[in-house]
């Protein structure tokens, strides 16, 4: 299960990196600027209205899409330098922005700087993020939130051997929510709540850079701070939905402020010689939390009484974190080159927590926990790669890595004698990796990559990291001026054996891609992309009836076949109007069953298994752009996109269908 939903968020990923019809990326103006004073001047301002027309899932649309209606700033860029670079108060100002006014997806960029004295850098981006939560709870979890993202460095006499840097970066989201929580005992009905989302981060950095006898050297002194004080809240009278079940939620309210800091630091030292070069790099984080959860429910319970409950949870912890790098690379002659690395990371927490619960006016006492949890791995690496001639070359590597897992855990009631113990568990891994790979030029345009990997770990921490496991990687190119040719394949073979349970994955990737443009005014590009995963492992779960008891014959199968393809063109028409028609097309063919349920399969445990061992669907978003040019200065701009997604089989009852034709026009000029 866990492998499916990483790949539905893979996924889901793909679709939101699709490409939009709009901003018309066509050049507007001179392509040598105006000239403004001692400063050259270029600059372009697309402004349009968008348009879409769903039919289907709308809350689905939203999650991947969520382009609506409206007239925005769909993009703009700006530029001024100074002509001789010595500008009276700056040599150059860089802003772009995409999106701004009504779109989910906004963002602006801005550098000044004024040679040898300053640069300023800001990124600001604004994502609008819903998810309608359908096939994980049936909508209970909802959320409709806003993400804003902002980062600021200043960085004083950028191009001298000392320079400053100073920084301020800001990551809030904000906006409603649903929840849910189960009332009043472990066997109580889910009932659904409403959430304010409120989060903040926010980080200030200081900084040096030193550059002096071949080696730079940087100093960089953070401080983060975040925090998270979501409210939820539910009043009314809910009654529970299962028949006989006098369950009733009238009051419900949850506070659970989460805040921390984490301060650090982070030092780097390079240098690059004839004969070898070094970097060393290492960070601290000194990380601190500290959290308190206050919750109250009041009703009727199952059996028609009175009910109110109150659970308070606080504590503290402190989570200190080190990583270390430190590279050599050795060149004894122009065709060979050795690198060394060793790395060592380190992360520790360990704090104190106490829960008190009410019920009924009764206190069932205070529980005192406390946990100690670390990770520490230290690893080595050695590469070799030798270029016997201009047409081949070849490269080893051997690696080794060493994972120390300790946990300590602690219990107390406070005030009762002899209720306090600790258990103390340990693992460590060992990995040892190979590698062998190599590249041959046999004409001027051609290269071919060949490499394989093989690690074995001694003992892996959970059923599904990498023990036994290889992998073969080929990739082939052929570069002319006017075309571009390339091909890939990966494979990646994993299996794993512990006491308990079993696990065996196998991934393939198919990679191919063409670019052509014979001429100026057309160019052609295509791509197709292949994934193929399946997973295996094994299951330990009650279930049953009339009574549950221990099954171990079942076992948890994965299969995806993902396939994607682009396709798209460009080409001029009489110099004048520029057309783009593109076309992408995803499918997941799962393992090519036709319905959820294989026919045949009478055993409901093993019904409910086999409806989530496979999830073929499929998404695809023809798109076409026509930019007019008016004059010199003026383009007028029309596209249109579709976009349909298809789920074959349902999650939890639920299809997420839904096809939406979206499109806009727009004006593009310079002035």
């Amino acid at each position: 299960m866990l492998t499916r939903i990483c790949t539905i968020l893979i996924l889901a990923a793909a679709l939101n990196a699709q490409q939009p019809v709009a901003p018309t990326p066509e050049p507007v103006g001179s392509p040598r600027g105006d000239t403004a004073g001692n400063y050259n001047v270029m600059n372009s301002f697309e402004t349009g209205y968008r348009w879409r027309l769903v039919d289907g899932n709308l809350g689905k649309y939203r999650a991947d899409v969520n382009y609506g209606n409206g007239i925005r700033l769909l993009g703009s860029s700006f530029s001024m330098y100074s002509k001789d670079g010595h500008g009276q108060y700056f040599d150059e100002i860089l802003l772009n922005t995409l999106g701004l006014g009504n779109d989910p997806y906004q963002s602006a960029s801005l550098r000044i700087q004024k040679n040898n004295l300053y640069r300023y850098d800001m990124l600001w981006r604004l994502n609008d993020y819903y998810n309608p939560g359908l096939t994980i709870s049936a909508g209970e979890h909802l959320t409709d939130t806003t993400r804003r993202l902002l980062d600021n460095d200043l960085t004083l006499m950028p191009l001298s051997a000392f320079h400053v840097r100073l920084g301020y970066s800001r990551n809030d989201q904000t906006g409603p929510a649903l929840s849910s929580v189960q009332e009043f005992d472990s066997r109580g009905d889910s009932y659904v709540v409403f959430s304010n989302v409120r989060r903040e981060w926010n980080e200030y950095r200081l900084g040096l850079d030193v550059t002096a006898a071949g080696f730079k050297f940087t100093l960089l002194r953070r401080w983060d701070f975040y925090k998270e004080d979501t409210p939820y809240q539910f009043h009314g009278n809910e009654p529970a939905s299962t028949p006989g079940d006098l369950t009733v939620l009238q009051n419900f309210a949850r506070s659970a402020p989460y805040h921390g800091s984490n301060p650090g630091w982070l030092g780097n030292l390079v240098t690059q010689r004839k004969r070898w070069s070094m970097n060393a790099r290492a960070t601290y984080v000194s990380g601190s939390r500290d959290f308190a959860l206050d919750e109250s429910a009041s009703g009727l319970s199952r059996f028609g009484a009175a009910a109110n409950r109150q659970i308070l949870v606080n504590g503290t912890a402190q989570r200190p974190s080190m990583a270390s790098d430190f590279n050599f690379s050795y060149f004894p002659t122009e065709r060979l080159t050795l690198v060394n690395n060793t790395s060592v990371q380190s992360t520790r927490i360990d704090g104190d927590a106490t829960y008190t619960e009410f019920a009924n006016g009764s206190g069932l006492g205070t529980t005192f926990n406390f946990r100690y949890w670390g990770v520490r791995t230290v690893g080595n690496s050695t590469d070799a790669n030798y270029r016997a001639n201009n047409w081949l070359s070849v490269y080893t590597g051997y690696a080794y890595s060493n994972r120390l897992i300790k946990t300590i855990e602690h219990f107390e009631l406070p005030g009762v004698a002899n209720s306090s113990f600790d258990s103390l568990y340990e693992q460590t891994n060992a990995l040892n990796t190979g590698r062998l790979g190599f590249r041959i030029k046999p004409i001027k345009p051609l290269t071919i990559n060949v490499e394989g990997e093989v690690g074995r770990a001694s003992q892996p921490f959970t059923p599904f990291s990498e023990r036994n496991y290889h992998t073969i990687n080929g990739r082939v190119d052929y570069r002319l001026k006017k075309l571009q040719l390339s091909a890939s394949y990966k494979q990646f073979y994993n299996t794993n054996s512990v006491s308990l349970s079993i696990y065996d994955s196998h991934s393939r990737n198919y990679t191919a891609s063409a670019s052509w443009a014979p001429y100026d005014w057309f160019s052609l590009d295509a791509s197709y992309v292949k994934l193929h995963l399946d997973a295996l492992g094994s299951l330990a779960f009650f279930a049953g009836s009339p009574r549950s008891t221990l099954q171990t014959a079942y076992s948890s199968l994965y299969v995806s076949n993902l396939h994607a393809a682009n396709l798209g063109t460009r080409f001029t028409i009489r110099k004048r109007a520029d057309v783009y028609l593109g076309y992408s097309i995803t499918k997941d063919t799962g393992d090519g069953r036709a319905t959820a349920v294989p026919a045949g399969v009478t055993d409901p445990i093993q019904a409910l298994l086999s409806g989530v061992q496979t999830f073929p669907l499929s998404f695809q978003s023809p798109m076409a752009r026509v930019s007019i040019r008016i004059s010199p200065k003026v383009r007028w701009n029309a596209g249109w996109q579709f976009y349909n997604y298809s789920e074959e089989f349902n999650l939890l009852g639920f299809y997420q269908n839904y096809h939406a034709n979206t499109g806009y026009t727009s004006i593009l000029w310079s002035f």
